[in-house]
């Protein structure tokens, strides 16, 4: 009797996953150009020589990403506390979002990964958007009472990361019923929130960036 060949993972995926994995890479993509892209123009500009002008490439570019990881701290830093609170909301929301669904997917074929698994009550599911509910609420509260501006940065944290596994499971909220995994759940609104709040962050992060750029360089020519 042959053995049946074991098909490849790929093959294995439903039309919906492909799509959906399709659209994690192009983002990560686009994620990586825009990072590359940065580092490449501190690089240019910065004390580091370039490939041209040094046959150690690689000691070259660990000081280009020293400068461009400056760069972003001292941008942040320079940035109003509301540019800072949207960052984190978005970068924490994508995260979140990108966690939840891959340690999500890891538990449909076993039972812990990690410190997580299933929490069920009695014969009950509870679903990771309950947590991400009271987050998005506690936060929202004590950002609605206080009136110190500096916590809002670290409020939006926690706010994104409910938002993140909230609109995570948005699908079977909207559906009332377990459509995590299926068409709708895969290609619903979650995956465009997911790719909208990614490039946001990537745009904001430009920003804080382009203005530690600037304060890099002229510290550098300064000394």
């Amino acid at each position: 009797m042959a053995l049946r060949r074991r098909r490849p993972w790929h093959a294995r995926l439903s039309a919906a996953e492909r799509r959906t994995i399709g659209i994690g890479v192009i983002a990560a993509g686009t994620a990586g150009g825009v990072l590359a892209g940065e580092v490449g123009r501190i690089w240019r500009r910065g004390s580091a020589p370039t490939p041209h002008e040094t046959q150690e490439v690689l000691p070259a570019a660990a000081v280009a990403v020293e400068e461009a990881v400056e760069a972003a701290r001292l941008g942040y830093e320079a940035a109003p506390q509301r540019a800072n609170a949207l960052f984190n909301l978005l970068a924490s929301f994508v995260t979140t979002f990108g966690v939840a669904r891959t340690i999500t997917y890891l538990l449909r074929s076993r039972r812990r990964v990690g410190p997580f698994r299933d929490l069920k009550v009695g014969r009950r599911h509870i679903h990771h958007f309950v947590p991400g509910i009271v987050l998005g609420f506690v936060s929202g509260a004590i950002a609605i009472c206080t009136a110190n501006e500096d916590i809002e940065p670290k409020l939006a944290i926690t706010f994104g990361t409910g938002m993140g596994l909230t609109l995570d499971e948005s699908a079977l909220l909207l559906e009332l019923e377990d459509v995590y995994w299926s068409e709708e759940g895969l290609l619903s609104v979650q995956i465009t929130l997911a790719v909208i709040a990614l490039l946001g962050a990537l745009g904001l992060g430009v920003r804080f960036l382009r203005r530690g750029e600037e304060l890099v360089l002229e510290e550098g020519d300064g000394g």
